[in-house]
């Protein structure tokens, strides 16, 4: 049997506490967490449990080692990410369910007193050794596009696929886990379709950049907008094209790491930021919709 998969957050906060929840029917004390609806991301699926079970909306920070434990005749899986909140943090006035009953701040040192199991402690050692604030910067390349073998016009107009627009509406809510509020693109149409549905979603603006475009492309601008997305104070994502990438991936100091892997349309790497310098990465593709 395949593993059942969750996901969860180990959200911090100013004055060194780590969110927890009580599940009454098990009574014990551990992070946020739950099982992947059907067709959903992880990503997503940490920042709705987060919601679900303490009203509060993170954004993720650095990923954390999953956990893998016996349940019943199955094994599971749990995905784990560090978070920050989002607006309030505030969950006095957090109304017990029949799920969980309560929702806390706790100061590190009682939350490893207070967790039930030793593989959460284990966690919790792993979220407190990344737990600095970190800001996303995310790099994107746009969905499935229409072949430049079948298109007709100028290659800057050659939109996505339908499987292509499908895989821009699934990466709102990858987006939305990482609060990202700055959307910079090329203007080739496949991108801007590509981050389109998260700009209507938000409302956020969209920056539009010839000099990401395949045809305008240079070291120097890329860099350029890199660097501005370095030093903003907000998350952002930066779309283009697989030629323009590694001169994102040289701008942001990553050394070609990923030239052997490429990532596929609609694939984000995600770069975990920190006074200028990338302290983590991870990369996501959305999920197929479900048939």
């Amino acid at each position: 049997m395949p593993d059942i998969l969750a996901a969860g957050v180990v959200a911090f906060r100013p004055g060194r506490e780590v969110l927890l929840v009580h599940r009454p029917k098990y009574d014990d004390w551990s992070f946020p967490k739950g099982k992947l609806d059907r067709g959903e991301h992880a990503v997503a699926a940490a920042v709705r449990e987060v919601a679900e079970e303490t009203g509060l909306h993170v954004r993720l920070g650095p990923p954390l080692p999953s956990q893998r434990y016996p349940v019943a005749r199955r094994m599971k899986t749990v995905h784990y990410w560090t978070g920050r909140v989002v607006g309030d943090d505030d969950v006095t006035g957090y109304r017990p369910n029949d799920e969980i009953d309560a929702a806390a701040w706790v100061p590190f040192d009682e939350a490893r007193e207070r967790l039930t199991y030793e593989h959460d402690r284990g966690t919790l050692d792993d979220a407190l050794r990344v737990r600095r604030k970190t800001r996303a910067v995310v790099v994107l390349r746009h969905g499935q596009a229409r072949s430049r073998s079948t298109w007709r016009g100028e290659d800057v107009a050659r939109p996505l696929l339908r499987a292509g627009e499908h895989e821009a509406d699934r990466l709102v809510t990858l987006l939305a886990a990482y609060d990202v509020t700055r959307i910079v693109t090329s203007t080739s149409t496949r991108c801007v379709q590509t981050v389109q549905p998260y700009a209507e979603t938000t409302g956020y603006p969209v920056d539009l950049r010839p000099r990401l475009s395949e045809e305008r492309a240079t070291a120097r601008s890329v860099h350029k907008v890199v660097e501005e997305l370095f030093d903003a104070e907000e998350g952002g994502v930066l779309c283009t094209h697989r030629p323009v990438l590694p001169l994102v991936y040289d701008a942001a100091g990553l050394d070609g790491a990923f030239e052997d892997r490429p990532l596929e349309p609609a694939e984000m790497l995600v770069l975990h930021v920190r006074k200028g310098a990338v302290v983590a990465v991870e990369r996501h593709r959305p999920r197929p919709t479900p048939a």
